[in-house]
């Protein structure tokens, strides 16, 4: 698949579109199981490389399939590349109240917040697996303010270093454009940014990844693995056999049930102990 492949993806309505902030981008699309009693929540974050050309979209159809399996998902905008406010600091601002408005959601909707985990797609993946690592942020980082409790992160061919990113030049360079410099000039934003940075998240963590990614290489989701795993942290690594880029959320790929049977086994698995035993590969 392709990027005109990916921006041709199913685009299913949410249930609701909701505002967390004032700024146009600053939105999400809530969609509820039709089951009884309160509920997991998925925080789903959509890739693109950080830029305003591609938007929330790309993961309606993957929220979607984990709402039919009995998971809330909390599907959200941000301001991106291109976008006033864009950008370092104000995608993460935007990620970080993203996730936190979920408290102001549960007063009307049935939330288990006990069971939030992240799905994050390419650059979201890097965003996502950002949003678990917030509590050890410093207290003028952005983001670091009273964080919602994050129980699990699956990065779908995720961005895990963003300082051999930008050097490997994935999306060209967005990087840079994200944290506004090279990690010369920016070391403190690449260290507060790059999920290898913040390492051990503390919370399980499920790296699946395309075997023949050529946008965002296997490698950044193994290594990822090895470096997780000797600090500590439960994490997984699945490679998915002839499978690309876009194919991990891409309904009718041969790799999506599998795609989506790990991200649902991994939310009900963390139930009320939030732990997750993970069988090493």
């Amino acid at each position: 698949m392709d990027v005109d492949d990916y921006a041709d993806l199913p685009k299913p309505e949410p249930d609701e579109i909701i505002a967390y902030g004032s700024a146009v981008q600053q939105f999400g699309h809530l969609r509820m199981p039709v089951v009884e009693g309160d509920v997991p929540v998925a925080i789903v974050i959509h890739g693109g490389c950080w830029l305003s050309a591609f938007d929330l979209t790309g993961t309606s159809a993957l929220s979607a399939a984990l709402t039919e399996r009995g998971i809330a998902t909390w599907n959200i905008e941000y301001r991106r590349i291109g976008n006033r406010g864009g950008g370092w600091p104000g995608s993460f601002d935007d990620i970080a109240m993203a996730a936190d408005h979920l408290r102001s959601l549960k007063a009307d909707h049935r939330l288990d917040l006990s069971r939030v985990i992240v799905v994050g797609h390419s650059a979201g993946g890097q965003l996502a697996l950002w949003l678990a690592a917030r509590r050890k942020l410093p207290a003028a980082a952005p983001g670091a303010s009273n964080p919602l409790p994050i129980h699990g992160v699956v990065s779908l061919a995720g961005v895990t270093d963003l300082v051999i990113a930008d050097q490997v030049k994935v999306c060209g360079s967005a990087v840079r454009r994200l944290l506004r410099g090279s990690a010369d000039r920016e070391p403190e934003r690449y260290a507060l940014a790059s999920p290898v940075s913040l390492l051990p998240l503390g919370v399980p963590q499920l790296m699946i990844h395309g075997a023949d990614d050529p946008i965002v290489r296997p490698v950044f989701s193994s290594a990822y693995v090895t470096a997780a795993q000797r600090d500590g942290d439960a994490a997984r690594y699945v490679n998915l056999a002839a499978a690309g880029h876009f194919e991990l959320v891409a309904p009718g790929s041969a790799v999506w049930p599998e795609v989506v049977d790990a991200v649902v086994e991994f939310s009900m698995r963390l139930g009320a102990s939030h732990q997750l035993l993970l069988m090493r590969r």
